[in-house]
């Protein structure tokens, strides 16, 4: 495997503010892990009765596990896929090791979300719910299919359409989540506006910023007459080549994206492991109208 370098330090310089975000990025992901830990050992000292569905928390914290760790390890070696540039020389930092763990925890990423979308719609009896359930981790299969695409072909369109494939996703589970506003009270349905809000911001990211960005580098490389690559010239331009760099300016557009991703989404996936432990609690917080309309057997 041979790595293609620009001629860099071997160490980040504190005076770098690159340094700085990566220690960033760092210091986030050793707390993630440390949060993971902790949220493993406190449902691991509780009785089963307590948990909502202790084979279900179980599932929920090792799907959190491949998130948490797999989003630990893209910050501890950041790297941008379509660009081939990395922080560090090792191959480790090759965009093929990066991409399948980036594939991998995101569908578990998915999973979380389907799962206690489906939990709270079977309680509740909310037919919306169940639907968005289903309809996430395939839309997200789909995504990630084709930030393949754009990885091997260097084609950012791919990322573009990923990126919009991911609002889809979300505006769905939003839809579902926001189905469930009138069956519950209380904390429930204060930390439902919550989750609402995180996925509307989440949705303004993606649409002002983030699909533009790509949209952008797409144009200027047609401008440009850049040549995109064939799948097969790809796999081997992922496998062996990785540029190191330093330079702010190679990384300016990746680094807000980067630190809300392997920040707030990652307390996402921790968080959906709570909502999960929780959910023989989640009874005495429904609505009695949810109730009644539930036992009537009018799922909408």
């Amino acid at each position: 495997m041979s790595s293609n370098c620009a001629v860099q330090p071997k160490t980040l310089a504190w005076s770098n503010p690159v340094s700085w975000w990566w220690a960033f990025l760092t210091l986030v992901s050793g707390a993630n892990i440390a949060a993971w830990f902790l949220l493993y050992r406190a449902f691991a000292d509780q009785p089963a009765h307590s948990l909502g569905g202790a084979s279900g928390v179980g599932v929920m914290l090792l799907l959190c596990a491949a998130y948490v760790f797999g989003c630990a390890f893209r910050s501890c070696l950041p790297r941008a896929d379509v660009q081939r540039i990395c922080l560090f020389d090792t191959w480790l930092s090759s965009v093929v090791v990066g991409r399948s763990v980036a594939t991998v925890a995101e569908l578990c990423f998915a999973a979380q979300w389907a799962i206690i979308l489906h939990q709270l719609g079977a309680m509740t009896g909310a037919g919306t719910t169940l639907t968005a359930a289903w309809a996430i981790v395939p839309l997200i299969l789909v995504a990630e299919c084709l930030s393949w695409y754009a990885v091997l072909t260097t084609n950012y369109v791919g990322n573009a359409v990923e990126n919009s494939l991911w609002a889809v996703a979300f505006l769905i589970a939003g839809i579902g989540l926001g189905r469930l506003l009138p069956d519950f009270d209380g904390p429930v349905r204060v930390v439902l506006t919550v989750a609402l809000v995180g996925i509307a911001g989440y949705l303004a990211f993606l649409v002002a910023i983030d699909i533009p960005m790509y949209v952008a580098r797409w144009r200027c490389k047609s401008a440009a007459g850049g040549r995109h690559l064939t799948p097969l010239e790809g796999l081997r331009d992922v496998s062996t080549r990785w540029t190191v760099t330093h330079e702010l300016a190679h990384w300016r557009e990746e680094i807000p994206w980067m630190s809300l991703y392997f920040s707030a989404a990652v307390w996402a996936s921790l968080a959906l492991c709570v909502c999960c432990s929780l959910q023989n609690n989640l009874p005495r917080y429904r609505t009695a109208p949810a109730v009644a309309s539930w036992s009537a057997g009018a799922p909408l």
